[in-house]
């Protein structure tokens, strides 16, 4: 808890409705002017004694000892009383503003919290478990907000000011940033970060979580093993790139992999993985590298598989050759509300690419690449399910045809909100299943059938 909410904690009620909000924030701000001015006079003094040719050959751990005595002193010399201040905590925000990310710091060591949006510097917002909640966390204005995010972006190279007012961008964690600032963003900077986990999560992890079931995890295990192409498709906030960094734990750790990303944030195991990032263009509009860019590139790589964090544009197209031309085993994630639209979304994707292919080779060119459709969703509940598992046999006239292997099915919402339902096999069994005997991957018979597994909600 900031030093904000400990002065404004413990207060009388106060009413309901917008005028609470108001007087909300005009108490914060009252009593948040004595400590910003305190803590910018440190800032400012601690600026002046350091030995600014000195930072680069200390390390960070060192150097953050260092200015804490520098700190210590300072507020030690202040003439003022220092009364409702914890000092402790006073040196740690100054701290955060020297060499973390300010106010937002607290938020982004809290491992409960999955997702920060900054609504201007008055509103910040968090995710915990699925669910959306307010905080009290809140810049000093809209130009501190905008060095936080300075900071941030030109960690990785990149910029953001009126000429180029959007970025996309991520922490030394490889949690991901974007940010959008005037004159694009009306009411001052809006800035989102999607946190990584302290740690990654395993299918074992996501078995737990219930996000699937054991048949599922078997099935998918033997589907990358036997370097079958996997699409996986999902709402935003669904889970796609966890459940992908998930899936590429079971890639042999003999085999060259390239990763290809708009803002790096797969966290591959293997020893081998060489991973690229696409670089937006210069302050004078050029100079771009795009995926479409770096897919092309990787074919020159010598790579056993590639794996996409996210096809969004033109570089479909050349994904889906290299699916179709010996590059096996690729995966990638994709933004869809169904399997169904994951296809048609690829379609427009490819016609992204400028070429005019009728409507039939490009959904040939789709069945003959992709083998498997993951589907994942997040529930009204927060909670994260793979409702679909799906795969792609090939064509029926002018249509791509697809075969449930495993589904979710919602059966209704317990009076706590949450979701209630079963992941079951479809009873199907897959055309791949062959593929997977033939490289000697042999599932436990009754895989594809549905055992009463999955119950969820009980």
């Amino acid at each position: 808890m900031g030093i904000r909410e400990r002065l404004s904690r413990d207060k009388t009620p106060e009413p309901e409705g917008p005028e609470r909000g108001q007087r909300k924030t005009q108490r914060q701000q009252n009593l948040g002017d004595p400590l910003q001015q305190l803590k910018e006079r440190i800032h400012r003094r601690l600026i002046d004694r350091l030995d600014l040719t000195r930072l680069a050959s200390i390390s960070r751990e060192e150097l953050r000892v260092q200015v804490r005595e520098v700190v210590e002193s300072l507020l030690a010399s202040e003439t003022g009383p220092l009364v409702g201040f914890n000092r402790d905590r006073l040196i740690e925000e100054i701290m955060d503003e020297t060499y973390g990310l300010g106010p937002l710091e607290p938020l982004i060591n809290d491992p409960t919290v999955s997702d920060i949006l900054v609504n201007t510097h008055k509103q910040v917002y968090v995710e915990r478990f699925g669910k959306l909640e307010l905080t009290r966390t809140v810049f000093k204005d809209d130009a501190h907000l905008l060095h936080i995010i300075d900071r941030i972006v030109s960690e990785v190279g990149r910029r953001v000011d009126e000429s180029s007012p959007m970025v996309d961008a991520r922490l030394l964690d490889g949690s991901r940033v974007n940010a959008i600032i005037p004159p694009l963003a009306l009411d001052g900077p809006v800035l989102s970060i999607r946190k990584f986990g302290v740690r990654d999560l395993t299918i074992d992890d996501l078995l737990r979580y219930e996000t699937l079931t054991q048949q599922m995890s078997e099935a998918l295990k033997g589907i990358v093993k036997t370097r079958l192409n996997i699409l996986i498709s999902g709402g935003t906030g669904s889970g796609k790139t966890t459940l992908l960094n998930a899936l590429s734990r079971f890639i042999p750790s003999s085999e060259r992999i390239v990763t290809i990303e708009d803002a790096a944030e797969l966290k591959l195991q293997q020893p081998h993985v060489v991973r690229l990032e696409t670089r937006p263009p210069n302050i004078e509009g050029t100079g771009a590298i795009v995926q479409r860019d770096l897919v092309r590139n990787s074919l020159r790589m010598r790579p056993d598989r590639i794996v996409i964090g996210e096809v969004r544009g033109a570089e479909a197209l050349d994904m889906l050759q290299a699916m179709n031309t010996g590059h096996d085993g690729s995966l990638t994630t994709l933004h869809a509300n169904s399997p169904r639209d994951a296809l048609r979304r690829l379609e427009t994707m490819i016609l992204m690419a400028g070429v005019n292919l009728p409507g039939r080779a490009m959904r040939e060119q789709i069945s003959s690449a992709i083998n498997v459709l993951v589907h994942i969703a997040r529930l009204s509940d927060g909670s994260r399910k793979v409702v679909k598992v799906a795969e792609i046999t090939g064509m029926e006239g002018d249509v791509v045809t697809m075969q449930d292997i495993f589904i979710f099915d919602q059966t209704g919402v317990r009076d706590d909100g949450k979701v209630l339902g079963r992941m079951r096999a479809t009873g199907i069994r897959p055309k791949f299943v062959e593929r997977l005997e033939v490289s000697g991957i042999h599932l436990a018979r009754g895989l594809f059938e549905d055992l009463n597994e999955g119950l969820v909600g009980s």
